[in-house]
């Protein structure tokens, strides 16, 4: 078995280097042998019942390692510059600056200045920028200690415009997002943001904090529960989602309609993709020779590609093509069956041969 299904990517292998066409009197040999030799930088398998186990199981372990989820334990707001803060002392309504009419705490409280200071009765230009409330806090009671006796302070942020994220791309309401005194993590940015859109890559997001940028594996936070995918927002935070342009398979060879197939949010299967390419050629299509072609995941190992072949010749093996789950940039390749091919090189030759004939007919030397 091994043996046959290495033959069958030899000859995928000659087909996708020779093209369409066969030319009498090229060098097949060295197609072959460029073909053979390829063979050593790709991982061939058979797809069965064995394989499919071991994919799914190859995919639980990686979730199991990577679960650990961000920690909002012992979070606590940072004033910064623009914030507004509301102040009021117990039983001083002297020190409390009411709302007038129409008007609202934040446009009335008193706002961190461009120095970082706030300014409050009997306390003019507290250090405010990069402290909590609790230590503003501490600091107000501290001098207004020395004009009231054990005075109640009551401190609230009601403008929260110093800290930002920004969330970009498909999703419904791009902009701008506040960080407030919740922690406020990418997941639940995405949410305010009104989810992803219809047209949006829903598998990975782009994360940017400063001058480092990462991929953010989504689909594995929402569909497998990997809560390190999450991130805990800090000011300039930029959250991107892709459009959906990447998120496509490729079905090629004998099928009734070659092209591009959209993976859809709940992933696509093998069977699928070829459903969606109108189903294999039956009068041409080797049903021994349908093959998937992936970017190989190991790292140092000399391995490009991962092939798997499918038997499609009887109804188990359509349950597991039905089982067998694609990855956005597969290549879905069904070969031509042998029998096929030569009717194909006979229908290429015929012409030549007859114009051939044609010639020696008239007495023209060629």
């Amino acid at each position: 078995m091994k043996t046959n299904y290495k033959i069958s990517f030899v000859s995928l292998l000659m087909v996708l280097t020779t093209g369409c066409a066969s030319v009498p009197g090229s060098d097949l040999q060295g197609v072959e042998n460029t073909a053979v030799a390829a063979l050593q930088n790709v991982k061939i398998s058979v797809i069965n019942p064995q394989r499919l186990t071991e994919l799914k199981q190859k995919n639980a372990k990686q979730t199991k390692y990577r679960n650990k989820g961000i920690s909002t334990k012992g979070y606590d707001y940072k004033l910064g510059i623009g914030d507004v803060l509301s102040i009021g002392v117990w039983d001083h309504p002297e020190l409390t600056i009411p709302a007038a009419v129409q008007r609202t705490a934040a446009f009335d409280g008193f706002r961190v200045q461009a120095d970082g200071t706030l300014t409050y009765a009997y306390a003019v230009k507290m250090p405010a920028a990069g402290k909590t409330i609790s230590q503003l806090h501490d600091t107000l009671v501290k001098k207004l200690s020395r004009i009231i006796e054990k005075p109640q302070v009551d401190i609230k942020v009601v403008g929260f415009n110093s800290q930002k994220a920004y969330v970009t791309g498909e999703v419904n309401r791009p902009g701008v997002y506040a960080i407030t005194e919740i922690p406020l993590t990418l997941i639940d940015a995405l949410n305010q943001a009104g989810g992803l859109s219809e047209k949006a890559d829903w598998r990975t997001v782009t994360f940017t904090r400063g001058n480092k940028t990462e991929i953010i594996k989504l689909d594995d936070f929402y569909t497998r529960g990997d809560r390190s995918q999450n991130r805990l927002l800090q000011h300039g935070d930029i959250i991107h989602v892709n459009h959906t342009d990447s998120q496509k398979v490729f079905v090629l060879g004998d099928v009734i309609k070659t092209g591009s197939v959209q993976v859809h949010r709940y992933g696509l299967s093998l069977a699928e993709a070829i459903t969606e390419a109108g189903g294999l050629n039956e009068q041409t299509a080797n049903a021994s020779g349908i093959f998937v072609l992936r970017k190989s995941e190991s790292k140092n190992s000399g391995i490009i590609a991962d092939v798997y072949q499918l038997h499609a010749k009887n109804i188990v093996a359509m349950v597991m093509a039905d089982q067998f789950k694609l990855q956005p940039r597969d290549i879905v390749y069904v070969t031509t069956a042998p029998v096929a091919l030569w009717n194909r090189l006979i229908s290429q030759l015929l012409p030549t041969v007859t114009a051939i004939d044609k010639l020696s007919a008239i007495g023209v030397r060629y």
